[in-house]
């Protein structure tokens, strides 16, 4: 099923951040790690989302093509629901152990598969040049975070990896650096980002690179001025005793077609016996073999 893991075993890094890169995921609420996939992983999951975004737009709306559907279809702007069973390539990517690691270590123990999606979008002439942007979280300091270690945990966290190059122009996601930890509402928060755009920070970053955050800090998808397509693929990972998002859950064949040792991540099978695993700031990441 996938050249990333065996029958026997799922390792995944432990720390899978340096130190500094750790701190900067505190310090700002995300962390862009860059060529987390190779060149050829990058180019095969590209291949894979445009052959699916081929043959979602040759079907019926709200229609589903190897379990996945279009979830917004608007001119530019095309979101993909439950990529996970759409494509051996898009697996891999989801199970894959670098990836995997990052979440766990920002979860702070063991995940499972809380959904998988995609965007592909690109310049939207008419777009009104008023430099908002559509800012929303998934949960909120305190409900969904908290401290272990002294270092930031989110119990629902995303890996954004972008199979295009994202310059300044291209689109790519934005954030309010910080807002992760601030219990403010949300609307003072982003109205003082406005006031100083020094807080939203911008993803920029060659294809294959991956934006770690946790769903409690405020973020939106970035505003395209280039002529390229942006692809993104997303996982969201959460401790194994949470349910999968709406219409995210996997079906039991495709649970029961993937090896042994990715079934818990894919399912949740392990449920509430959660393994917690919580580092420390000064700990060296774990190589790769």
């Amino acid at each position: 099923m996938s050249e990333n893991s065996s029958d026997s075993e799922f390792d995944r890094p432990f720390p899978a951040m340096t130190p500094g890169q750790r701190y900067h995921l505190d310090v700002f609420g995300y962390v862009v790690i860059e060529n987390t996939l190779t060149e050829e992983e990058t180019g095969r999951l590209l291949e894979a989302m445009q052959r699916l975004k081929t043959d979602l737009l040759a079907v019926e709306p709200d229609a589903y093509v190897r379990g996945c559907r279009l979830g917004a279809h608007r001119p530019h702007y095309l979101h993909f629901a439950h990529i996970l069973e759409a494509d051996p390539a898009i697996c891999d990517y989801l199970t894959h152990p670098r990836l995997v690691g990052l979440a766990e270590e920002l979860v702070g123990g063991i995940v499972r598969l809380e959904e998988s999606e995609a965007i592909i979008n690109e310049r939207d002439p008419d777009a009104e040049p008023d430099g908002r942007y559509g800012f929303h979280v998934g949960t909120w300091p305190d409900l969904g975070t908290y401290t272990e270690n002294g270092l930031f945990h989110c119990t629902f966290v995303k890996t954004l990896t972008n199979l295009t190059e994202l310059g300044p122009d291209d689109g790519g996601t934005v954030v309010v650096a910080g807002s992760h930890k601030i219990k403010a509402p949300r609307e003072e928060i982003t109205a003082s980002a406005y006031e100083d755009r020094s807080l939203i920070h911008q993803v920029v970053a060659p294809a294959g690179s991956t934006l770690l955050f946790g769903e409690a800090l405020i973020h939106a998808t970035g505003r395209i001025r280039s002529d390229r397509e942006r692809v993104v693929v997303i996982g969201g990972y959460t401790p194994t005793m949470f349910q999968a998002w709406n219409g995210q859950e996997p079906s039991a064949e495709f649970v029961a077609s993937v090896p042994e040792p990715l079934r818990p991540l894919i399912s949740g099978s392990k449920r509430w016996q959660w393994e917690k695993r919580h580092r420390t700031l000064g700990m060296a990441v774990q190589s790769e073999t």
